[in-house]
């Protein structure tokens, strides 16, 4: 058999190389008549075991076609349910990282608002430090469905906690690494 570098070149040895011509496949000749589509085929000497001798024993070559059918241009089911799922997903990730956002900002400007003020009490930041709970909460919540990485999630909370160190620290509510006074 002559080998061929063209799909149809090597369909058409291979029809030749079958023992009646008249006699071949249909789905060899789809190309011809379906040009869009996608024509598979693969030969290969099987051998085939006799049922009453046990011995093995060649067949000459067969050769096995399978036509996929054309593009019809309509979706299967499970595409068009992953499609919806997508769609629920997307929606409710979103949510859940806006919720993040309005949390965190809200963290935010009561820090600045208690920056600015002149006459802040230690007692303000118990208030911010509950809002800091909630913005944790809404963040690992947002990190446990997958709507973000658990890095990014660290980072947020590591941002919160950052800015409310340093308005301790500004305020002199905190000194950091302050030796406790020995007590004897």
């Amino acid at each position: 058999m002559a080998t061929a570098t063209s799909p149809l070149l090597s369909l058409s040895s291979l029809s030749a190389s079958l023992p009646s011509p008249s006699r071949a496949p249909a789905s060899l000749s789809l190309r011809a008549i379906a040009p869009q589509a996608r024509l598979s085929t693969s030969y290969a000497a099987f051998p085939i075991a006799s049922a009453s001798t046990g011995r093995l024993r060649r067949r000459g070559l067969q050769v096995v076609c399978a036509a996929e059918p054309p593009k019809t241009g309509r979706q299967p089911d499970s595409v068009k349910k992953r499609e919806r799922q997508n769609d629920r997903h997307r929606i409710r990730n979103h949510a859940r990282k806006a919720e993040m956002r309005t949390r965190m900002k809200k963290v935010f400007r009561a820090l600045e608002k208690l920056r600015k003020k002149a006459d802040a009490q230690p007692e303000e930041i118990i208030e911010i430090e509950k809002m800091i709970s909630e913005a944790y909460k809404a963040i690992d919540k947002t990190v446990k469905v997958g709507a973000m990485h658990r890095n990014t999630g660290d980072h947020r909370k590591s941002r919160l906690a950052r800015r409310k160190k340093a308005i301790e620290i500004i305020r002199g509510w905190y000194v950091p690494n302050a030796e406790p006074a020995a007590t004897a």
